[in-house]
């Protein structure tokens, strides 16, 4: 699913138009990096948390030459999904149709 084919679905269910749901949407988007770069986390219940995660400083090396090189430190953002989404169950497989059993 794109950017527009959710903002399509939450001004559906919500009643509001798509320009209405996109600001919706682009204000999530703002609100949460905004509270990321602070340090703050944003848990919504149910659906899970968005934190921020910094990795240290380490030296890695360039694969095509072996040479050591250093990486630098990085924060980025992480997901951990709720409870809810956790427990998502993929649409079953078709199943091979059963052979009978041969008789002698």
């Amino acid at each position: 699913m794109k950017k527009a084919d959710l903002v399509a679905k939450m001004a559906e269910a919500a009643g509001l138009t798509k320009t209405q749901a996109e600001k919706a949407l682009n204000g999530f988007i703002v609100e949460t990096t905004a509270a990321l770069k602070a340090g703050d986390k944003v848990t919504l219940v149910g659906f899970g948390t968005f934190s921020a995660v910094t990795r240290k400083a380490r030296t890695g090396r360039n694969p095509q030459t072996g040479k050591a090189l250093k990486i630098a430190a990085k924060t980025s953002g992480k997901f951990s999904p709720g409870k809810s989404l956790k427990d998502l169950k993929a649409k079953p497989e078709a199943k091979a149709a059963a052979k009978p059993a041969k008789k002698k």
